[in-house]
């Protein structure tokens, strides 16, 4: 099999391992995880076949036509950045998958959890891998339904519901306006694929419609990766199981919008909108995550807001544009993935062991969980910035992009030390104080955590010390290309664990000192955080609330208006608006027939017809009732019917002959049903007002019809149809042949209408007849209650 089917198969492979899931995990229990964690494995190893060819500059691209006359394909582009993407989410995915089975063992849903899981993570593969345009949005709102479903997967807590609708209100949102850049990116460039577009991007730069187009993408990036004023809806998905919230926050959604920011870079960066709008976003983003971390004490919230502080500083990076901030980004990206990724699970393996989350109650744990603490501290470590792990090759890199002596420089780099001292502080204190100090009682029995629960953390805390130690076998294969990707130049990144003397060192030792003081003083600084909040009192998050309640009472505002209940309303509304375009928009009608209406050799008969159907519509306008009217308005229908079978089309005119005869039967029953005034009590100017718009529309159509018929006839589709029923369709009766075969699809969309509308009808007969019969009964009851009284 050659490596586009076999890529193709990869990138398939989680969708079929979700629709085996149940009824594995019914089958296995929790142990399916081991069984379902092959699949990520499987495309993990076959993507790391890619790496040799990647670290020489190479990509790869591929796919198949989807909708060519479009210029629309199922395309894939394997490069540094998309590569180390597939890799972390595969890889770490499959970590997940067991993670769950223990996590969530003997949930009665986990089978369901575990198609949930395997769904986003599809999702989010095809989502780094997409070079068509449209593919790219169908996989970005997948990620956004896939993780609704796994933020809202407690769906009987209503905090997980109101979780999941905000984390799909906001992305979805940002998914529209990503869609509208994209749309712009196509017009401006001429192309729907991101591996064309890479090469047209200063065209894209000097095109007018930039900024339109570069404010629409940083609407989806932002709303993604929950850039502020966005960030709410993040630290509320931690509702979700915490597998969720470790495979979430590491590799997977959060990063969507980091993606596309970096794809996107030498498209769109390096003008000066860019180089503002990002650093500005990213770095407010940055401070205030680290600081509403250090207000929370459950540590899965703590973790939750340095996520978003991470993020911010990712954001930042790209938007600085320097080389040492792209490859700060670079590296930043792996090191956050491993390290957040292993300390989530940590704080999963403390409240599934001992019941609570809350740092606050735990205490003196290492020594019955030392293999936890070892984890929790490995990370924390990487986290922290402290060598030998690769988060300290990261944080000396984006130091080093502060070197410029200039204002700007030394605003940012005052502002990212003190996030990351702020997101050092949290960082020990998930690793550290559940585990030293006096032990504490906990509501379940402490002891180290099952296999399936403790491999997860472990493999990623040991990957952050081993990528550092052998810095240079990384660099080559994975950051030195995903910088290359995303400057859209060849870059080398080269840093080592040994420090940099200057500048960087003196950051560095900045960050850990203020770090090491918020860590000891972290009782005050929850406190005064606490203390602004409540001065502060509004927020995004209320502002959430307040927006959807605002958005329901506008829909229902809207919805009263325009939809009143009353038929009459609608129908004239309806038909006002068809004399409308008829009539006053500018429909050019051209010339008309300019033979007389009535010629002199027009039959005798056929006259009697037109007359026949004249009087019925004169009967119909001055019946007394409207079932005299029904029955008369079936007139002009058997005229028609009779004009048909004179010009030779019999099927036709059988066809005409029914349709009015069961419209008469069915309409007459309706009405004998229906407690209906047998006169027309409507003042004179609504009778003025309907008439009018009837004889609007009627002259309307009759305008549009004697227009449509002066045009000279084509007789491209008869032609085809007469060439190919016979031989085609093995019809020799044409009109069937094209209600059957040619237009089967439509054909029995028809039947299935009328098949619903009967449907419909018998349900309301019989509900009728069942409120009549229990009128009758209930008066009865009543009649024998008095009589006994």
């Amino acid at each position: 099999m050659d490596v586009t089917a076999l890529t193709f198969l990869a990138l398939a492979l989680p969708f079929p391992a979700a629709l085996v899931a149940p009824g594995l995990t019914r089958l296995l229990g929790h142990n399916a995880a081991w069984v379902l964690a092959v699949a990520p494995a499987a495309i993990f190893l076959h993507f790391l076949r890619f790496l040799p060819d990647v670290a020489s500059g190479e990509f790869v691209t591929g796919g198949y036509a989807w909708i060519p006359s479009f210029n629309v394909s199922f395309s894939w582009l394997i490069d540094g950045l998309s590569l180390t993407f597939m890799l972390l989410i595969s890889g770490i995915g499959a970590l997940i998958v067991l993670y769950s089975g223990g996590y969530l063992k003997g949930h009665p849903q986990q089978g369901r959890f575990f198609a949930f899981i395997l769904l986003f993570m599809g999702s989010m593969q095809g989502l780094v891998v997409s070079d068509s345009f449209l593919m790219l949005f169908v996989f970005w709102e997948l990620t956004s339904i896939t993780s609704f479903l796994l933020i809202g997967f407690d769906h009987a807590r209503e905090a997980a519901r109101r979780a999941a609708l905000q984390a799909l209100v906001v992305t979805g949102g940002g998914g529209l306006l990503l869609l509208a850049g994209l749309l712009i990116l196509w017009n401006v460039s001429g192309v729907t694929q991101l591996s064309l577009l890479l090469s047209v991007g200063s065209e894209v730069k000097e095109s007018p419609f930039y900024l339109a187009a570069l404010l629409l993408v940083l609407g989806g990036a932002f709303t993604k990766s929950a850039q502020f004023p966005f960030h709410f809806w993040l630290p509320n998905a931690m509702e979700a199981p915490t597998p969720v919230s470790a495979y979430l926050h590491s590799a997977t959604m959060v990063k969507a919008g980091v993606y596309l920011l970096m794809r996107l870079n030498p498209v769109l960066g390096g003008t000066p909108e860019w180089q503002l709008l990002l650093p500005l976003f990213g770095v407010t983003t940055l401070v205030i995550g680290a600081a509403l971390a250090v207000r929370q004490t459950d540590m899965k919230l703590m973790l939750a807001y340095t996520t978003v502080a991470s993020l911010g500083l990712l954001v930042m990076s790209i938007g600085l544009g320097s080389p040492h901030a792209i490859e700060a980004a670079a590296l930043y990206l792996v090191a956050h993935a491993l390290f957040k990724g292993a300390l989530f699970m940590v704080a999963g393996i403390l409240d599934h062991e001992t019941g609570l989350r809350d740092f606050t109650k735990l205490g003196g744990l290492r020594s019955a969980m030392p293999l936890t603490f070892a984890i929790a501290l490995a990370a924390a470590l990487s986290m922290g910035g402290l060598p030998p792990f690769f988060g300290f090759l990261a944080k000396e890199e984006l130091y080093s992009a502060f070197s410029a002596p200039n204002f700007r420089s030394a605003v940012f780099a005052i502002l990212a030390v003190l996030g990351n001292a702020l997101m050092f502080a949290v960082a020990f204190a998930v690793a550290l104080k559940p585990f030293l100090g006096p032990r504490v009682k906990t509501p379940t029995h402490s002891h180290e955590a099952p296999l399936l629960l403790w491999i997860g953390p472990a493999v990623l805390a040991l990957k952050g010390l081993s990528i550092a130690l052998l810095s240079g076998l990384a660099h080559r294969f994975v950051s030195s290309p995903t910088a290359s990707a995303i400057a859209g130049e060849p870059r080398t990144v080269d840093i080592s664990l040994v420090p940099h003397l200057g500048l960087p060192l003196v950051l560095s030792a900045l960050t850990v000192a203020l770090g090491v003081a918020f860590y000891l003083n972290l009782a005050r600084l929850r406190a005064a955080m606490a203390a602004i909040l409540v001065d502060i009192g509004w927020g995004p998050d209320r502002g959430f609330d307040q927006f959807m309640r605002g958005l329901v009472r506008l829909a229902v505002a809207v919805t009263r208006r325009l939809q009143g209940g009353r038929l009459d309303v609608y129908m004239t509304a309806t038909f006002s608006l068809v004399a409308v375009i008829l009539l006053a928009l500018p429909l050019r009608y051209g010339e008309f027939p300019r033979a007389p209406f009535f010629s002199a050799d027009v039959p005798v008969h056929e006259l009697a017809i037109i007359a026949i159907a004249v009087g019925g519509l004169f009967a119909v306008v001055v019946a007394s009732d409207r079932l005299t009217a029904i029955v008369s308005l079936g007139i002009q229908g058997f005229a028609v019917a009779v004009i048909y079978l004179l010009y030779g089309a019999p099927d036709l005119s059988f066809t005409q002959f029914m349709v009015e005869t069961l419209s008469v039967v069915v309409l007459a029953l309706v009405m004998t049903r229906l407690r209906l005034s047998p006169a027309d009590h409507r003042p004179l100017p609504e009778k003025a007002r309907d008439a009018t718009i009837a004889l609007a529309c009627g002259l309307g159509f009759a305008l549009f019809l004697l227009r449509a018929t002066a045009v000279p006839f084509d007789r491209s589709l008869t032609d085809f149809f007469n060439l190919y029923s016979k031989s085609a369709a093995h019809g020799a009766n044409v009109v069937n042949v094209i209600i059957v075969d040619f237009r089967g699809t439509d054909t029995l969309g028809e039947i299935a209408v009328v098949m619903i509308t009967g449907l419909a009808i018998l349900a309301l007969v019989r509900l009728r007849a069942g409120s009549l019969k229990r009128a009758v009964v209930a008066e009865a009851d009543e009649t024998a209650v008095e009589e006994r009284a």
